[in-house]
């Protein structure tokens, strides 16, 4: 949602927002809105390995002194083929296996934002940042890591915590407090490297927050529905905020309210050809690649992850084969198509029935699954069927991320672009999928729900 505001409801606005702030923060607030307008900067930014400047309004990265534009992915596996598809950043959440993951940045050629994962889920966690020993431990340790990966050559940018919340309460000082420790530690160390924080979409209160009580150098955004909007609110809200921004998380329509669904509830997923005509639409027509704060987009999700299902963000199996969505990836970075296309999936039926049929069967129903494609000639492919439970488990908003085990006795009989399989016993929701592979090993994922 974006909002138009007249100069009395800009007013109020900030009176709103400042009313529970210290006054060191209001008054630097109200300055910077005069004089600065964008996130704080000084002569640490112009003279690291990394750093940004602003050349005729427009903000660029340059790494080792030459212009950097960020083209990459969410995601820290598939390392090489990130790289031949154009790509030359990725992003990791966390420092679990920190020191390979660079080594195979440094190995293909690509820079790392790496993630320093940081409690805050607003209403939650105060306790935490109530606990100086703990408060203590973290700073410690990220001290010890970023002296340890400062000078790692494919070091890009700190990312301090991953979509946390900005609050405007006081009692949430203590939180502010460690997180500027933490970004001033960050910059006393390693003042090579810029600091960076995501957020889900773009949101006035955490930009406000962000920029007038931290001293971080980039907002980022994670950004998937919002991408539609998020062009609007950036003008909107630039005579608050003008300074640089990245975003770290950006792809197809998720699982989420708003998506088609079955009657019981069940997200319907698409297929990874129309998946890939959709990552190239949504880029094409929403990314602000013309706005001179852009630094850059990494798509989500590089890599194989169960969220709803194990194929609806995966841009690659779980061996590492590829879907369509990488060479629409390549496009996009380097505006060449892959010599070698994939198997290309129009969609799947369940004896002649679609995903919005709300497919239901007895126990032991005999089903006939039948994959369409746009080739005649199937001796070049293989095609591997499997049924799993629907993913139902959701937590604090928070998807399960285990695998759902398959149901591998259902089958009957496989024939390549047919399948003959009897419901389950057990009553419930179900998700059969097939999964089509050419000899490059490049795949294709349709799923369809049936309960």
């Amino acid at each position: 949602m974006s909002y138009h505001l007249n100069l009395k409801d800009r007013y109020f606005f900030l009176v709103e927002l400042n009313r529970t702030l210290l006054l060191k923060f209001f008054f630097s607030g109200l300055l910077s809105i005069l004089f600065l307008s964008g996130c704080k900067t000084d002569s640490r930014e112009k003279n690291g390995l990394v750093h940004i400047e602003q050349h005729s309004g427009k903000y660029i990265v340059f790494r080792n002194n030459k212009p950097f534009e960020i083209k990459g992915a969410s995601g820290f596996t598939n390392l090489e083929q990130l790289s031949l598809a154009g790509g030359n950043t990725f992003r990791t959440w966390d420092t679990t296996n920190l020191s390979a993951i660079l080594d195979e940045a440094s190995r293909n050629h690509l820079a790392v934002i790496v993630g320093l994962p940081m409690p805050l889920n607003e209403g939650e966690e105060l306790s935490f940042y109530s606990n100086e020993k703990a408060v203590a431990q973290l700073n410690a340790a990220y001290t010890t890591l970023v002296n340890k990966f400062r000078k790692h050559p494919a070091l890009l940018f700190w990312c301090l915590g991953n979509e946390l919340s900005f609050p405007n309460k006081p009692k949430y000082l203590k939180f502010y407090q460690s997180f500027n420790d933490l970004v001033d530690m960050i910059h006393r160390v390693d003042p090579d490297h810029p600091v960076t924080t995501t957020m889900i979409n773009f949101h006035q209160k955490n930009v406000f927050n962000i920029k007038f009580r931290t001293d971080i150098d980039i907002i980022s955004f994670n950004t998937f529905g919002g991408l539609r909007s998020l062009s609007e609110e950036l003008k909107d809200f630039e005579w608050i905020w003008d300074g640089p921004f990245l975003v770290t998380e950006w792809g197809i329509d998720g699982p989420w309210p708003g998506h088609d669904q079955t009657l019981w509830g069940a997200y319907i997923e698409q297929t990874s050809t129309k998946k890939a005509e959709q990552y190239l639409a949504v880029y094409k027509k929403f990314m602000p690649v013309d706005n001179p704060r852009f630094l850059g987009a990494l798509v989500f999700y590089w890599g194989s992850k169960q969220e709803t299902t194990p194929t609806w963000f995966s841009l690659f199996d779980e061996n590492g084969a590829a879907s369509e969505a990488v060479g629409t990836m390549q496009y996009i970075w380097t505006n060449k198509w892959p010599a070698r296309k994939p198997p290309r999936i129009k969609y799947m039926l369940l004896d002649n029935k679609g995903a919005k049929d709300n497919i239901l069967y007895n126990p032991h129903t005999k089903v006939v699954a039948r994959v369409l494609t746009d080739h005649s000639d199937t001796s070049h492919y293989t095609y591997r069927w499997h049924i799993e439970p629907e993913d139902w488990y959701v937590y604090n908003y928070v998807a399960n991320s285990r695998k759902q085990k398959p149901i591998d006795h259902l089958f009957i009989e496989e024939q390549d672009t047919t399948a003959i399989f009897r419901a389950p016993e057990r009553e419930g929701p179900y998700r059969v999928f097939v999964s089509v592979y050419d000899r490059n090993g490049l795949f294709q994922p349709p799923i369809l729900p049936f309960t």
